[in-house]
């Protein structure tokens, strides 16, 4: 899989600059209590308006912070820098703490939104120089109570290849969570280990016309994240053993009609398979399967890279998990 250079780094970043502060055309996920609720994307999300929804928008801002740390010197990281500061000020993230904090808000983006915003909050606490990440804090510490109040009510994990998938969002909250909050971080590998931890191969079905995320493969990433390494080990091969649904149906998908938001979502399954196939197959070397994960994640993100910049209904978010997958490396 080609390495992160500063040629796709201005190709992403000018992607996601030309999008975070694009409030039309939007899709919101809003709960009205009455008609004063019946507002503009901006009046309700004064940081995250843009991008068509709020967690795209999110996930855009850690695409373009991102791209800023590691590609200082690239001209759209002064422009990442001056949309940052307009964007990330006390008033706008206050407004959006608000809008979380109402009664009507509790199901906000939960998980995949929560889940972003941690990683977000995570890359702006690197950006030193800046006070981006004292903003974004109060949110962040929100959706961690979040989770607290909901995990332990949540008898069954999400699996859906969808925003409502329990274990993409552990995973990213998982990395905010080592870092910032010791609680939830044991929260959340006690709650992996509770209900992925006995699973037995896997037989189902990983594909359907609107996934952007693998189901099994989200679980065993978050797994290897919570579990030492021989451990993981033995849980990879009784789940996904060798010659199971993994050498013989994961193969890269195509979208038929990338003008159709859902549609569009399957460009997504080939980038977040090839940052899952990435991220596990060091952890399973020696075994030679490393390397055949390694080819699959290789054959899944050529497959995509081209929809990044292509309709807006892709373009508006595949950047993130292109970066996700490159940085997987």
């Amino acid at each position: 899989m080609r390495q992160l250079d500063a040629q796709l780094a201005i190709r992403f970043a000018r992607t996601a600059l030309g999008h975070v502060e694009q409030e039309y055309p939007n899709s919101i996920g809003h709960v009205l209590a009455g008609p004063q609720d019946a507002q503009t994307p901006s009046e309700l999300h004064p940081a995250f308006y843009g991008s068509f929804d709020w967690h795209s928008c999110v996930h855009s801002w850690w695409t373009l912070l991102t791209l800023r740390r590691l590609f200082p010197h690239i001209a759209e990281a002064g422009a990442i820098a001056g949309q940052a500061e307009g964007t990330f000020t006390a008033h706008k993230l206050a407004g959006e703490l608000a809008y979380a904090q109402r009664p009507s808000a509790r199901g906000f983006e939960r998980p995949y939104g929560w889940a972003w915003l941690h990683y977000l909050h995570l890359e702006a606490s690197r950006h030193e120089d800046r006070d981006w990440a004292a903003q974004l804090e109060p949110l962040a510490r929100h959706f961690a109570q979040g989770y607290r109040d909901y995990l332990p009510k949540l008898a069954y994990p999400i699996t859906t290849g969808t925003h409502a998938n329990t274990a993409f969002a552990l995973t990213l909250s998982l990395d905010w969570a080592c870092a910032f909050d010791s609680e939830l971080e044991k929260l959340i590998a006690d709650y992996a280990r509770a209900n992925f931890g006995e699973l037995e191969e896997y037989r189902g079905w990983d594909l359907g016309g609107d996934f952007f995320l693998s189901p099994v493969l989200s679980v065993a990433l978050l797994m290897m994240k919570i579990m030492p390494r021989d451990e993981y080990a033995e849980w990879f091969a009784r789940v996904l053993p060798e010659g199971g649904w993994l050498e013989t149906a994961c193969a890269p998908v195509t979208v038929s009609d990338p003008t159709d938001g859902k549609m569009a979502h399957l460009d997504g399954l080939n980038l977040s398979r090839a940052w899952a196939l990435c991220q596990i197959a060091p952890a399973l070397s020696p075994d030679p399967r490393a390397a055949t994960l390694e080819q699959m994640a290789e054959v899944h993100f050529a497959a995509s890279l081209d929809a990044v910049d292509g309709h807006y209904m892709g373009s508006h978010w595949l950047a993130s998990f292109a970066l996700l997958a490159l940085l997987a490396k």
